[in-house]
């Protein structure tokens, strides 16, 4: 489990590449590494990945073909930074919302709107039919952060970023174009899917008794 708050950002130091695997190796920051042992789980990007292999402040993850389709872990070149979070510990402050780490999609950034201590970033959803349950003011997860919906239309949404997330995540150094991975809240996901299933249950009943009404 993880809490969406960035706990900061590290360098792919190396990868490598197999057929549809690969693994990538993150330098960890010193704070970051206090208690870790393999097997345990660390969100890069907000996916949860297990570690591997620990070489010093070198901690390497295996991704696999599922991992590289649905992420943008699968775009990241050697130098690139990821947003990093350890695995929540019972009792631990949630400053953020519950997060599982499972991406649903990636979502493209369409547009960027800056003034002074203020920034707009504009995304596009890479499979649409998951925007029902982008609302606003919801929660979701980008990059691993947690973060408020702003505005929202048909097939595009938007978030309000604070100096503070620009400067502890990778989401300053977002341009036009770039994949970002997103994470849908469970719990706005389980209302929307169990109104809906109640609303098709409702509409086929009321199918059967006019169908019925009509051969008697």
């Amino acid at each position: 489990m993880f809490t969406g708050i960035v706990q900061g950002t590290a360098p792919v130091v190396s990868i490598d590449e197999k057929t549809n695997f690969r693994t990538h190796v993150v330098k960890l920051p010193p704070e970051l590494l206090t208690g870790l042992v393999t097997g345990a789980s660390i969100a890069n990007n907000g996916c949860c990945l297990t570690v591997t292999a620990i070489d010093g402040d070198r901690v390497s993850f295996d991704l696999m073909k599922e991992t590289l389709r649905l992420t943008n872990l699968g775009d990241i070149t050697p130098g690139d930074l990821v947003n990093i979070e350890r695995a929540a510990k019972y009792g631990d402050e949630i400053g953020g919302h519950v997060m599982s780490g499972h991406i649903m999609c990636t979502a493209e950034v369409v547009k960027i709107l800056t003034s002074e201590n203020n920034h707009q970033i504009w995304f596009r959803l890479a499979d649409e039919s998951q925007m029902k349950y982008v609302l606003h003011k919801g929660f979701i997860g980008i990059d691993g952060i947690s973060l408020t919906v702003g505005e929202v239309t048909r097939s595009r949404f938007c978030v309000h970023l604070i100096p503070e997330t620009l400067q502890r995540t990778t989401l300053g150094q977002k341009r036009l174009g770039n994949r970002i991975n997103i994470e849908i809240d469970p719990q706005t996901q389980a209302v929307i899917d169990t109104v809906e299933r109640v609303l098709a249950q409702r509409q086929a009943q009321e199918a059967v008794t006019a169908n019925a009404a009509q051969s008697a």
